[in-house]
């Protein structure tokens, strides 16, 4: 079976899954609704496939369509990058690498680390993202990133991990808040008091999301902030509690009054790992960046050292 398509067909598609209309996809497209639904039913033909179901309200895609919208989405993605580093070498950068990390790596780890690398090599650029764990391992997997950093309890499947850093979930809480006289505590025990939480956004917010859930408690979430430093002001003004890594929360506590709670539960210490598809794979400047972040995998005494040291009363 002949299919045949092109770059015009794909942004069509694209076009009029976003509106869910023939029209406005056509219009979006620059062409005319003629034009647009000869190609839409050429398509058709060509894949021996229904690609939308039309109703007097607009269009929706069919099963085949939405696999289609998916695979052009993915081209037209991949193109944009095709694009921006074609323009990046114009302007005389040698190299681009697509990094996505967890907010941990990306907030604590990864502006100090990055500079080493940037510092010696001014010819490439990073494009750095902040994703969720699971979504990073699929842009690695589909090649939407070059490189990847999650936290370790992750399904990396067939992807190559490699050590990088190693932290511990950590809570933070005002002197005078019940939760203050211990030391460390199972997580299970805090769920009844307020919580300061972080953006929907975030990784933290998910995972604490799906700690609860597996407790069949829900987080009783009294304000949200956009980043550690405000999270842990709002602790010092006994708003309520939080959770962040102590990386983040060692640093603030010098700085405010605030108690750090050792969590006693196995999934509060987390091994962040890299991913990426091959080695072998990766331009020379991106080998480097991960020799480089694998050079500062850390002791795994040094951080519970330091946990203890810091919650010690």
């Amino acid at each position: 079976m002949g299919m045949h398509f092109d770059l015009v067909d794909l942004r069509l598609m694209s076009a009029i899954a976003e509106t869910n209309s023939l029209t406005r996809g056509a219009e979006r497209s620059c062409m005319s609704v003629p034009a647009a639904s000869t190609r839409i039913k050429n398509l058709e033909e060509s894949m021996g496939s229904k690609l939308l179901f039309r109703t007097s309200q607009g269009v929706t895609l069919t099963p085949p369509g939405q696999a289609f919208l998916h695979h052009a989405r993915l081209v037209l993605s991949q193109l944009e990058n095709l694009r921006g580093d074609m323009q990046e070498y114009a302007r005389g950068i040698k190299g681009h690498i697509r990094l996505f990390a967890n907010t941990t790596a990306t907030t604590e780890f990864l502006p100090n680390d990055l500079r080493d690398f940037l510092a010696t090599h001014p010819d490439v650029n990073i494009g750095l993202k902040e994703r969720l764990s699971h979504d990073i391992v699929r842009a690695i997997s589909e090649g939407w990133a070059d490189v990847g950093i999650v936290a370790g309890e992750v399904r990396t499947e067939s992807l190559m991990t490699l050590p990088y850093r190693r932290d511990k979930l950590i809570l933070a809480v005002h002197p005078s808040h019940p939760l203050a006289d211990h030391q460390s505590i199972p997580f299970a025990e805090t769920t009844g008091f307020d919580f300061i939480g972080l953006p929907e956004a975030s990784a933290i917010h998910t995972f604490l999301n799906r700690v609860v859930n597996d407790l069949h408690k829900t987080l009783q979430v009294r304000i949200e902030v956009g980043n550690f430093e405000a999270l842990c002001r709002m602790v010092e003004a006994n708003v309520g509690i939080g959770v962040l890594p102590f990386s983040s929360a060692a640093r603030y506590a010098r700085l405010m009054n605030v108690k750090l709670v050792s969590i006693e539960d196995d999934w509060a210490t987390r091994n962040l790992l890299i991913c990426i598809r091959s080695l072998d794979l990766l331009p020379s400047f991106t080998r480097e960046l991960v020799d480089q972040l694998t050079g500062k995998a850390q002791d795994d005494d040094h951080i519970h050292n330091a946990v203890q040291v810091a919650v010690a009363p």
